[in-house]
């Protein structure tokens, strides 16, 4: 292993650390919030959710941001998008307010488990298993764009927003942890929601990285790329692993909706919103790419945008060589 990419290892092993300690120690799993305990512990014991954007803030915006400072490099957020979910339904069961079905709690637990995994594996296999190699090309194009207000920028921009997002999304993991309703229909599909998203998602980024991978190989053999990816679940979609990612957060959120909870469609809502808006920005991206621009507008025109559909019959057009 490469000495940046061990320093970048233990860097992100590292930064979780102070809210893990901080949990541990005064918030202790399965524990009793006891009459003796101190102002602190008590506070922390009655605001599980109060609680866990103070140390979303102070952790992941105050540090991550500091760390991303440091290193030039706003990498980290990304590698956290596939962990922070997994530590907040492990902080939400594990809180002494904690109540729920045991049924849903496993049940919620091997899901987030299995989409992590998933997720984690597919942002390591892209970015060719180093840590840090590089920090999310929408941060770059920001970088220019702020220029030297860049460094404050980031925190609003990278961090902050991303508070929005994950807690958000995350709330129906709070609703499962906060009754003990029993199992019912409504759950099971949840859970059948849920497993298609993470199943779709996985094809459609394992295909999206074979087409990848069989590109820069035959650049490095000097012969002509392929413009578009339109086979397997590309062909009925042009973003299905956008669409599978929705499908496991609308999944999760009917667990909360199933529990009285409706409320919280904002988080989904919110991020299907923003993943919207990055759809917009990556097509833009692949228009402004000569090689494949006529070859993506054909594309457009024929093919749905998240929801996987029949294409539409629009006559061929010559897709050009690199």
């Amino acid at each position: 292993m490469a000495g940046g990419n061990l320093k970048n290892l233990v860097v992100a092993l590292l930064v979780p650390l102070p809210s893990i300690f901080f949990y541990l120690s005064f918030v202790r799993p399965g524990g009793d919030a006891d009459a003796d305990a101190g102002p602190l512990t008590s506070w922390c014991a009655e605001h599980p959710l109060l609680l866990a954007n103070i140390l979303f803030f102070l952790n992941v915006n105050v540090l991550f941001w500091l760390v991303g400072l440091l290193l030039s490099n706003h990498w980290l957020i990304d590698l956290y998008w596939t962990v922070i979910p997994v530590m907040q339904l492990h902080y939400y069961r594990g809180h002494p307010a904690s109540v729920a079905d045991a049924a849903r709690s496993a049940v919620a637990l091997a899901l987030t488990w299995v989409w992590s995994a998933r997720l984690t594996h597919n942002y390591l296999r892209r970015e060719g298993w180093e840590f840090g190699k590089r920090e999310d090309w929408r941060f770059n194009e920001m970088r220019g764009q702020y220029g030297k207000t860049w460094w404050w920028m980031s925190f609003f921009t990278v961090y902050l927003s991303q508070q929005v997002f994950l807690i958000g999304i995350c709330l129906p993991m709070y609703a499962i942890y906060s009754s003990n309703q029993p199992w019912g229909i409504w759950d099971v599909m949840a859970t059948a929601t849920c497993i298609a998203g993470i199943v779709i998602a996985h094809f459609a980024d394992t295909q999206l990285h074979k087409f990848v991978t069989m590109n820069d190989k035959l650049k490095q053999l000097g012969e002509p790329t392929v413009p578009t990816l339109e086979d397997g679940l590309w062909r009925y979609s042009r973003h299905p692993n956008y669409f599978g990612e929705q499908l496991w957060w609308w999944g999760l959120y009917l667990f909360a909706w199933n529990l009285g909870q409706q409320w919280m469609f904002v988080g989904p809502l919110v991020n299907s919103m923003c993943l919207g808006y990055v759809t917009v920005l990556v097509e833009r991206r692949m228009l402004k790419q000569e090689h494949r621009a006529e070859a993506y507008k054909l594309y457009q025109r024929r093919t749905s945008v998240w929801i996987p559909w029949f294409r539409k019959s629009v006559p061929e057009l010559k897709q050009k060589e690199t």
